[in-house]
């Protein structure tokens, strides 16, 4: 019933949603179109297609370049990983010019093949944080599509009005954030203006619209309080999301296992990898 916009960096309330008019701050999400050329996708996704596919949940299939892990018994090794593709070196030189990438050294890239006849699709769900750090990088392929985001968090979530009634312009983000909320939240108040209004974070969804060869990154707030979600209706095409993960501290510098995350990343960015 929202949906992201780029520009702001809020959830603006959809037009027939009974939240039309209303929009709230939407932090942790960096979004870059074109970060790669159709030449460059076309050659990708080439080179992907001359490995196997292997069958994965929920009509998808992939090919996993990363280490063996067991997430229930939180054990890590090697295994027969050989390091990331080839071709990726050339993708991971790219999301340097990304400001919010800065020191991403990715461990883990996971191919998912998506295709409406398959009903392929991923319900809502947070990424692992034992191993996986706080930047969770995808580049979307040969098709759009949209990401989904949802929160089960009783917290309340403070919307303000978007569009003032002077001009019809964008309220700039963060105009009520601070304001202390009304009991008429979300009536007229003396003066005419809308007072905030305060909505349960479960009655809230938000949708980030991912252009063909976009780039995502979820961080903060999007990747810790909100889980992601891919719907069938929104795989209208074949397509191919390529994701990136980084270590978490536990594995970085520092760390318990910073030996075995050195190890690992050592590996990865050898990038001479194939599918294990």
């Amino acid at each position: 019933n929202f949906t992201y916009c780029p520009e702001t960096g809020l959830a603006k309330g959809n037009e027939h949603s009974a939240f039309s008019g209303w929009a709230f701050p939407f932090p942790g999400v960096f979004l870059m179109e074109e970060l790669i050329s159709k030449d460059e996708e076309s050659e990708i996704v080439e080179l992907m297609d001359r490995d196997d596919w292997k069958p994965s949940q929920s009509g998808r299939k992939k090919q996993d370049y990363g280490p063996k892990v067991n997430f229930k018994k939180q054990r890590l090794k090697a295994g027969s990983f050989t390091g990331l593709p080839s071709f990726s070196k050339k993708i991971v030189a790219q999301m340097k010019a990304c400001p919010v990438l800065g020191g991403f050294l990715p461990v883990e890239q996971c191919n998912l093949d998506y295709m409406p006849e398959r009903g392929s699709a991923i319900d809502p769900h947070f990424d692992d944080w034992w191993l996986w750090g706080e930047r969770l990088v995808s580049l979307n392929l040969l098709s759009k599509t949209v990401l989904s985001m949802s929160c089960d968090s009783e917290d309340r979530i403070q919307l303000f009005p978007a569009f003032s009634k002077e001009n019809g312009e964008l309220s700039p983000p963060g105009s009520f954030t601070q304001t202390s909320v009304c009991k008429n939240s979300g009536k007229e108040g003396i003066n005419g203006v809308l007072s905030p209004r305060l909505v349960p974070g479960k009655e809230v969804t938000v949708a980030i619209h991912l252009p063909q060869r976009s780039l995502v990154v979820l961080y903060g707030d999007a990747r810790y309080k909100w889980k992601h979600a891919i719907y069938r209706k929104h795989i209208e095409h074949r397509r191919i999301c390529v994701t990136f993960r980084e270590l978490s501290a536990e594995f970085s510098a520092g760390g318990r296992h910073e030996k075995l995350g050195k190890e690992l990343l050592e590996i990865a960015l050898s990038f001479q990898g194939r599918p294990v």
